[in-house]
């Protein structure tokens, strides 16, 4: 039995879950977890970069490298936007720029990337096996 996903329910759910991460970029870190900001990072790339493509990609390469350079676009625009909601509001909701912020969330989307190409791959390869 295969499970479908109507393209209304996948629009529903990419819709909330860019509204809940807009939220979450915005808002200010509780202090218990500003240590580990740049893992959070990490795991938020790494863990949207496998919600995207069990929803769109298919196992085509083209579509997983699209979904790859969307989040890193909205990674970055994030993380100018942390910067400019400051100005905006005159009220300090969030930190400046932070390249580093940007290199985690690509570690996230690298790590993603390399666990989608071997499951992939694998697939492939046991497919031809067989």
């Amino acid at each position: 039995m295969k499970f479908q996903i109507t393209t209304t329910t996948k629009i529903i759910l990419v819709i909330t879950a860019f509204i809940f991460s807009i939220i979450g970029f915005l808002v200010k870190l509780p202090s218990a977890f500003r240590h580990m900001d740049k893992e959070l990072h990490t795991a938020f790339y790494f863990l949207a970069a496998a919600f995207f493509n069990i929803l769109f990609a298919n196992k085509k390469l083209t579509r997983h490298l699209l979904i790859f350079l969307v989040l890193l676009l909205f990674g970055i625009s994030i993380e100018y936007a942390q910067e400019y909601s400051n100005t905006l509001l005159h009220v300090r909701i969030h930190g400046r720029f932070d390249i580093e912020d940007v290199k985690a969330n690509v570690k996230g989307l690298i790590g993603f990337s390399i666990l989608w190409v071997v499951f992939v791959g694998g697939g492939l390869v046991l497919r031809k096996k067989e």
